[in-house]
């Protein structure tokens, strides 16, 4: 087959190297015999814009932007989509008619994540109980914008600085409202879900507050918690919540998830996220930590 047929993408970042993207979207070539590639490109911020430009004659139908193009490429695109706009972020590009468009998967990850792993995390009684965001960065914008999409109706950010988690409530229309860290004793025990945003627990350079190990002891036992961080597999923040006897979801069905809307853009199928893809994602990371 002549390479003008192959559709090519990509997973474009500054640094790169980290990337798991290439794992998922090859297995998913592989797995279904498509003519198709998918590569990591190394692009740093002052060279992103003429990245873009080369688009149309590159050869590539789209891709993935990670770390630190997330946010800055959205003034770039031709259009964005609804998420994108309300997430502040860009994670996955298409080519339509020469133009760029761009979108947010992350947000969609995330639920398909929880779809999987916590069957009925969103039925009617859930959704009437607060869900509680650790963090006010992009990633919580993400989580935000999921969650109120499923319906929850009260949505409480948690974060150190609590202006932070103001300025992000304060854009987002219904009940949400901010608090910061040092406050999380203060807040409703009889919560749905606890989702964590920042690296508190992530390798042991940010030890989990007494205060938040506290409270995640005392929540209903009905609540879920979930922690995006998909390195280590099992954080601290986790450990503390399965031994209090909560369920709990790790991340990486996060970024598995995310994958599927942009694959299916440029390949033209929508993919599976199986318990192979998760083993073969995850034998590399014990390689490579």
């Amino acid at each position: 087959m002549s390479n003008q047929l192959i559709k090519k993408a990509f997973v474009c970042g500054w640094p790169i190297e980290h990337s798991r993207s290439p794992i998922i979207h090859s297995y998913w070539l592989k797995k279904y015999g498509l003519d198709g590639t998918y590569e990591k490109i190394a692009v740093a911020p002052d060279h992103l814009q003429a990245f873009l430009n080369d688009m149309n004659t590159s050869g590539f139908v789209g891709g993935n932007f990670t770390i630190p193009h997330k946010e800055n490429i959205r003034f770039s695109l031709f259009r964005i989509d609804v998420a994108a706009k309300a997430i502040g972020a860009v994670n996955t590009v298409w080519l339509e008619n020469e133009n760029l468009i761009g979108g947010n998967t992350d947000w969609l990850g995330f639920s398909a994540n929880m779809d999987q792993w916590a069957n009925g995390w969103d039925n009617p009684e859930r959704l009437k109980k607060p869900a509680i965001i650790l963090g006010a960065g992009g990633a919580a914008r993400g989580i935000l914008y999921a969650l109120q999409q499923r319906g929850f109706e009260k949505i409480i950010l948690v974060n150190r600085t609590k202006s932070n988690a103001d300025k992000i409530a304060n854009e987002f229309l219904g009940d949400v409202s901010a608090a910061s860290l040092e406050e999380i004793s203060d807040l409703p025990l009889d919560i749905s879900i606890l989702v964590n945003t920042t690296s508190l627990g992530m390798s042991g350079k940010n030890e989990l507050p007494k205060n938040l190990i506290a409270y995640l002891n005392q929540i209903a036992k009905d609540a879920i918690v979930n922690d995006i961080v998909y390195i280590p597999l099992q954080t601290e923040l986790l450990k503390v919540c399965a031994k209090a006897n909560l369920k709990t979801v790790d991340g990486l069905g996060m970024l598995l998830h995310q994958a599927v809307p942009g694959f299916e853009r440029w390949f033209g199928m929508k993919p599976e996220v199986t318990q192979e893809l998760r083993d073969l994602v995850l034998e590399d990371i014990r390689k490579t930590v």
